[in-house]
């Protein structure tokens, strides 16, 4: 078995080559099959899958270099781990329906952020933790990708939650994306004590206090679905079409404002208040009025001005604010300096009374 994990592991890299060696020709054609494929997902000509949906979209940024199989094989490495898992820590004193998920979501939750053993003593799995190095891809954008996690073992707010629902996904239980500003994490809940966060990052279990305690999570960003809200299958694909057009974007760095467009007016039609989408509406919308406005085209740019105006103001309306970077790490790191203050007290107790 390690044999065949070094050559998934392998295999995926190899984009890294790929990506170099790759003619921009084929880009707009390698994205716009991306594209159709997710889109075909959301409106049910194919079935709704989040982990092909996230394999494609990065694999496009790699001129399709990567290999699916190789993909899944990992995939149902990490699953069988942690069913190994699962099967030698049962849960104690959980007598409800739902204890075999919520057993699988420990199990998944543990094999992400703990060095896992076997019987003899040997480290089977290592971690996977937050990279602080470019956490937001703003020089890599492969920074954001499940593929370079699973090659690497660190991860950001973006890979590391995609990891955690496609694991459980693969184990029949359902793993909810929910946004904070500039973050996501996950969203689940059980018949014992309701609805709870997994974040990732940390490996811990914060209470909802901790995602208001950034200060830019208002009533009314909550009552918007900006924040807090979990993410259907379908909104979770709007996702992975916003990083399909940032990825595109990245590549062709010029004209790619038509794919980006349909992107993420396709993204808004499943989830209309997507404060990302928004903005990335709102942010192309402006590149091509300067754009305009730079080449002489003013009616061209004067056609622009209305729709990029009304993006503006419907996320003002929404309540949305924009956090500064230095804000957001202070927010995070919360978790440890105050972790006493933030965690939830009574899932702890659940996932920590084991057989």
């Amino acid at each position: 078995m390690k044999t065949i994990i070094k050559y998934c592991l392998a295999t995926l890299a190899i984009c890294r080559i790929g990506f170099a060696n790759a003619q921009t020709d084929s880009l707009t054609a390698i994205y716009q099959s991306a594209y159709v494929t997710i889109n075909n997902m959301l409106i049910g000509n194919e079935p709704v899958s989040f982990k092909k949906a996230v394999f494609i979209t990065e694999n496009a940024y790699y001129h399709n270099e990567m290999s699916y199989e190789s993909f899944n094989t990992y995939i149902q490495y990490l699953v069988k781990i942690s069913e190994a898992y699962r099967k030698a820590n049962s849960l104690k004193d959980y007598n409800f329906s739902d204890s075999t998920e919520l057993a699988i979501s420990a199990s998944v939750f543990k094999i992400m952020k703990d060095s896992i053993y076997d019987t003899r003593g040997n480290l089977v799995l290592k971690p996977f933790i937050y990279d602080f190095d470019d956490s937001f891809a703003e020089n890599n954008w492969s920074k954001m990708f499940v593929t370079k996690l699973l090659i690497t073992h660190t991860g950001n707010c973006h890979s590391l939650p995609f990891l955690y629902k496609i694991l459980c996904e693969e184990q029949g239980v359902k793993a909810y994306l929910a946004y904070a500003p500039n973050h996501i994490y996950i969203k689940q809940r059980n018949k014992k004590d309701g609805w709870y966060n997994s974040e990732l990052t940390s490996g811990q279990y914060p209470i909802d206090a901790w995602v208001i305690a950034s200060g830019y999570v208002s009533t009314e960003t909550i009552k918007n679905s900006l924040y807090m809200d979990t993410l259907s299958q379908k909104q979770s694909l709007a996702q992975c079409l916003i990083d399909l057009a940032r990825g595109y974007e990245r590549i062709k760095k010029e004209n790619a404002f038509d794919f980006v467009n349909m992107c993420y007016n396709t993204a808004l039609k499943y989830n209309p208040n997507y404060v990302e989408a928004l903005l990335y509406k709102s942010e192309t919308l402006k590149k091509q009025y300067d754009n305009y406005n730079s080449i002489g085209i003013a009616s061209k740019a004067l056609e622009i001005y209305p729709e990029m105006q009304t993006a503006y103001v419907k996320l003002a309306k929404l309540g949305y604010r924009e956090i500064p970077e230095e804000m957001y790490y202070q927010w995070i790191n919360s978790l440890t300096t105050d972790k006493e203050k933030y965690q939830n007290k009574q899932i702890n107790r659940t996932f920590n009374k084991t057989k």
